[in-house]
């Protein structure tokens, strides 16, 4: 069954995709709550959307990879719950494995898995006692093949996709709703020109809040990505990764 989704709190949202989740939501009706390091972005933001929408929205200035800022924000997901969790905030460091400082690539697994695991886990069980909400897990494409470039970030991408895909099989049925939403390349500020392989936050944004809704376990926006997933499931894998390899490279010329 879809629905939609009142309240929500929406993790990376100064900039980027993020922002996009914060005003497709308010653009839905949603009161929300936006999480990021940024206090200008998020309070210039919030202004806009009471402004434009008239809904409710609550600034938290929080880095998550810090124990401090994200357990106020579990706090805040336990204690004054939200119908829809969208983790969104992610980082990535790109570059040869063994030339990026390892700390670097820790706080990769801390963002992209730690916080939203804890997030994840400070939201459901809410959520499951009142039969009700929706947890949007942002993922990617190269959680689907090799990375090389970003070998930790794909890593953490493959996490996310597998986790919210189990987490979707635990609570089929009981009202709650888990996706995971796994773009391909995808332009997180404006000016740049149109690309074959480049997507609109805008529009995966949309795709992610639409595929949640109606309870779907994967999301995939774009339709050359969604032409390349069937291949990467039957594709011989040295074959993949010399595949990807060359992708990534055009990605990077392309920008």
């Amino acid at each position: 069954m879809r629905q939609a989704f009142r309240t929500a709190l929406v993790t990376g949202a100064s900039s980027g995709i993020g922002e996009s989740f914060a005003r497709e939501l308010a653009a839905r009706g949603a009161d929300l709550v936006v999480v990021a390091r940024r206090a200008d972005r998020l309070d210039a933001l919030a202004r806009e959307l009471v402004e434009r929408y008239r809904v409710a929205v609550e600034v938290i200035a929080a880095d998550l990879t810090r124990s401090a800022d994200r357990d106020e924000v579990e706090h805040r997901l336990k204690n004054e719950p939200v119908e829809l969790l969208v983790n969104n905030a992610g980082y990535g460091a790109f570059g040869a494995f063994a030339e990026i400082p390892i700390g670097d690539q820790l706080r990769e697994v801390e963002l992209n898995v730690n916080a939203l695991m804890r997030l994840t886990h400070a939201a459901l069980p809410g959520m499951l006692a009142r039969g009700r909400g929706g947890v949007l897990n942002v993922a990617s494409m190269s959680g689907f093949a090799p990375s090389p470039g970003s070998a930790a970030y794909g890593a953490t991408k493959a996490y996310v996709a597998s986790f919210s895909e189990s987490l979707h099989a635990e609570v089929i049925g009981q009202g709650v709703h888990v996706t995971a939403l796994c773009p391909g390349f995808t332009r997180t500020e404006d000016g740049h020109e149109p690309h074959p392989l480049w997507l609109r936050r805008e529009d995966v944004a949309r795709a992610g809040l639409d595929a949640v809704e109606a309870g779907r376990a994967l999301c995939v926006p774009g339709v050359q990505y969604k032409a390349v997933m069937p291949a990467l499931k039957v594709l011989p894998r040295p074959l993949l990764r010399a595949a990807a390899n060359r992708l990534w490279k055009q990605a990077a010329d392309s920008q």
